[in-house]
């Protein structure tokens, strides 16, 4: 099957997205005003969210990633995580900030964090654009979230299937139909 643009129906249209990102950053500097952080974003459906949150957010702090896959080449999570690529820099002792594109079934989410405080960090928070609580199966905290969403299978904004429409400047859903 041919996977099409013509398949995919808006959501979260660009100007609604970025308007809740600089309310986020706003919230997130305030709450880490004079605080040592480290963000942490969790690749590769992020990058959009990452970059458009970390410059709205008015305060000094470090970037790092970490890489992690749990979706193969279709709509479903595989229910296994693999950390593909991991922090560069330790977090003992410091705040961190996960950001996260989508909070689904929790299984990534409490995987990684689980992973982060087992190095005993200050704090650890997470932030995610999308919360899809329909779909959770572990329960994780998520402290920011942007948007909460139906149990639709979404793309665009760094969101992707199967590697395409990750450059949309919106958040649509992908209908196979």
């Amino acid at each position: 099957m041919a996977m099409s643009r013509s398949r995919i129906y808006p959501l979260l249209a660009e100007e609604p997205l970025q308007a809740r990102i600089r309310e986020l950053g706003a919230e997130i500097a305030r709450d880490y005003a004079g605080k040592d952080l480290v963000v942490i974003g969790l690749l590769n459906g992020v990058y959009m969210f990452f970059s458009d949150l970390t410059r709205s957010m008015d305060l000094d702090f470090e970037v790092t990633f970490m890489q992690v896959a749990s979706y193969g080449a279709g709509t479903e999570s595989t229910g296994e995580v693999k950390i593909l690529h991991d922090l560069d820099r330790s977090i003992r002792g410091r705040h961190a900030l996960v950001v996260e594109d989508i909070v689904d079934t929790g299984l990534t989410l409490s995987k990684v964090r689980k992973l982060l405080l087992d190095r005993e960090p200050a704090s650890l928070r997470i932030v995610s654009l999308l919360d899809k609580p329909s779909r959770r199966r572990v329960e994780v905290p998520v402290d920011y979230v942007g948007f909460t969403i139906e149990d639709h299978f979404v793309v665009g904004f760094g969101l992707d299937l199967d590697g395409k429409f990750r450059n949309l400047p919106y958040v649509g859903i992908y209908n196979p139909a």
